[in-house]
């Protein structure tokens, strides 16, 4: 098997990439190491370029017809990898998974209605209901030491009333990076079908299982899960093709998929680009390889980052993920408030990490390190910390 390197130094300046050209424009100054946006400093793997380079040679690039090595790829995918044989009939592309929460927003619920979420949680969850007019309701994890974290089910039931029309579910979750187990999944599922409330299920993190762990999409949890959900995917995150917009929905239920599919039918949101589709093929039916390995270098660098804490910064705890190259990590041990916390970051270790705040009010005195990058970035920004809490702590 070809072996990839995942220790070389890739220099995206100047290409237009959100983590690295718009560092000004998000963080006031542009001499950071950009630890932030979820998208992986390893080159795309060559069998997706190679692939979109084939269909390059082609000199027209016309309307396309959505054909059935594509569909195919997703299918065998999502078999082989996690038991789910779904049918052709429950897939449709999306152009995006937010804009998939938009589109279920819209389609699903009346301005008004209410959307439940369970921070810490990915922002869109909260941002997208709220432009749209509709009011959001919050359900946090629940933790006892910081580390480990749990759905409060007992307050999920006492928030829900007759205005609760969709729980968006993160699956893995992010920022935390947890695999949700089955019996968690399946209590879920038979709550929310009580409620007459649709799950939407982001697994776009489902290929990045870490250490062992397990992904269970949410449909496969029950058959009522089944039937009061919709899962969104996408081979972006875990082959980082994030530029080329390749999601899908899942929707095994038939009246939801009626409901839904038809209106993105009206609107021809259910298309497929050229270049979509090529990817996804290309990164699904030759993929694997480069995923395990990719996967083992993550999860040294996330070993690589516990261990440095441990040992260097033992005030700062990471919460090691059980999925995806996210690490969720707790500074509330320096003791800092918050803004006084991101000016450390961004003006003393001159680190751009995802605020926790933007997560939810749970996230505060957290940041969200993005490791999916060479280990010696990692080792210059580690030491970058250090010596920016060393100074905060004199």
């Amino acid at each position: 098997m070809k072996q990839y390197d995942f220790d070389k130094i890739v220099d995206r300046h100047g290409t237009n990439c959100l983590k690295y050209d718009a560092l000004t424009a998000r963080y006031g100054r542009d001499d950071l190491i950009p630890l932030w946006v979820a998208d992986m400093d390893f080159e795309t793997p060559d069998f997706v370029i190679d692939a979109m380079k084939r269909r390059l040679e082609h000199p027209i690039f016309g309307y396309t017809v959505e054909y059935d090595g594509y569909w195919n790829s997703i299918m065998s995918w999502l078999r082989e990898h996690h038991g789910w044989h779904v049918e052709r009939e429950w897939l449709r592309y999306i152009p995006g998974i937010v804009k998939g929460i938009g589109m279920v927003v819209n389609v699903f619920t009346s301005p008004g209605d209410k959307i439940i979420i369970q921070p810490p949680i990915y922002h869109p969850f909260r941002l997208v209901p709220l432009a749209n007019s509709r009011e959001v309701v919050y359900n946090p994890l629940k933790s006892t030491d910081g580390e480990h974290y749990e759905m409060d089910f007992d307050n999920l039931e006492s928030i829900i009333d007759e205005h609760c029309k969709v729980l968006l579910l993160s699956n893995p979750h992010n920022p935390i990076g947890i695999t949700w187990d089955r019996a968690t999944l399946a209590r879920l599922a038979d709550i929310a079908a009580a409620h007459n409330i649709l799950v939407v299920s982001d697994e776009i993190h489902c290929d990045m299982p870490l250490y062992g762990h397990t992904h269970i999409p949410f449909a496969t949890a029950s058959d009522t899960a089944a039937h009061c959900s919709i899962t969104f995917g996408a081979p972006s995150k875990t082959f980082n093709i994030a530029g080329i917009v390749s999601s899908y929905a899942i929707v095994p239920d038939k009246a939801l998929r009626d409901r839904f599919y038809s209106w993105l039918a009206a609107n021809e949101f259910d298309m497929a680009t050229i270049f979509a589709m090529t990817a996804t093929e290309a990164a699904f039916n030759h993929g694997d390889g480069w995923r395990r390995q990719m996967l083992c270098y993550v999860e040294g660098n996330i070993d690589f980052v516990t261990e440095y804490l441990e040992r260097e910064i033992p005030q700062v705890r990471a919460v090691k993920p059980q999925a995806s190259y996210l690490v969720w990590l707790d500074f509330s041990r320096l003791g800092l408030g918050h803004e006084a916390l991101v000016d450390m970051i961004v003006n003393k270790a001159r680190l751009a990490m995802n605020d926790g705040a933007m997560f939810g009010a749970e996230g505060r005195q957290h940041m969200r390190m993005n490791v999916g990058c060479p280990r010696s970035v990692l080792a210059e920004a580690l030491g970058r910390l250090k010596r920016a809490v060393d100074g905060a702590c004199r």
